[in-house]
């Protein structure tokens, strides 16, 4: 019995060498896209005709810039984005069928307010009203009088105007405001007095550090005072818009 190990396991080694060593086996199997069926009839017309002869002049044709139409809209050129927090004040100046309907309603009820924007913020006021302005407006003094033309609301009791409402900005398109028409009213402010708050001195001082720092601020104020507020009747607004429009 063990004389016949012995050459079956010497057979065995004799098989195993016959084998190509594995580095020289393929990786992966080779595909190919060729199609060797000769069948046509699955084969769409305009593929079996792909072969036919092209006319040099379609070649010529499809290699040069064919011109645009006359009426062809011109390409609209590259616009700059927005800068950050921009801002497009738009006003209305449109005499809608709304405006012609209720605008008389409007101006014949007494005891009006407003809605008025001052450097972007509003403030909802009335005749004989009194405003502080959280900031120094620049270039004022006591006794002068404002015309304020930028507002969003005028109303009364039972009726109120209004203008569109804003449209939010993004990456692409700055922030729009809509604002009334500065000929359908009149509101001045008279600048009653500039005031200042007491003196506020703040201590700063940093962690493991014995130097103190004193931050010293004193904030001023302006001080408006509703002198006028009047809605235009429809004959007046429209005889503006018909003057304008004459010159």
């Amino acid at each position: 019995m063990a004389l016949l190990v012995r050459p079956l396991r010497i057979a065995l080694f004799e098989t195993r060498c016959t084998l190509p060593p594995t580095f020289l086996l393929p990786h992966r199997a080779r595909i190919t896209t060729v199609s060797h069926n000769l069948d046509t009839t699955n084969t769409p017309e305009p593929l079996i005709q792909s072969g036919h002869h092209i006319s040099r002049e379609a070649k010529e044709r499809s290699q040069t810039p064919q011109p645009l139409p006359s009426n062809a809209p011109k390409p609209s050129e590259a616009s700059t984005k927005p800068a950050p927090h921009t801002r497009e004040d738009v006003v209305s100046t449109h005499l809608t069928p709304t405006i012609r309907q209720l605008l008389p309603l409007l101006q014949t009820q007494p005891a009006h307010y407003i809605t008025i924007h001052i450097h972007g913020r509003p403030y909802l006021l009335t005749k004989g009203d009194t405003i502080r302005l959280p900031f120094l407006m620049p270039h004022v003094r006591p006794g002068d009088v404002l015309r304020l033309n930028r507002a969003t609301h005028i109303g009364s009791r039972d009726y109120t105007l209004k203008a569109a409402e804003p449209v939010k900005g993004n990456a692409d398109h700055g922030k729009k405001v809509f604002y009334l028409d500065e000929r359908l009213f009149t509101c001045r402010a008279r600048v009653v007095g500039i005031e200042s708050e007491p003196l506020r001195v703040e201590e700063k001082t940093k962690r493991r550090q014995r130097h103190v720092k004193h931050v010293m601020s004193k904030l001023h104020f302006t001080v408006l005072k509703i002198s006028d507020l009047e809605v235009k009747s429809l004959e007046e607004y429209e005889g503006v818009l018909g003057k304008e429009a004459s010159e």
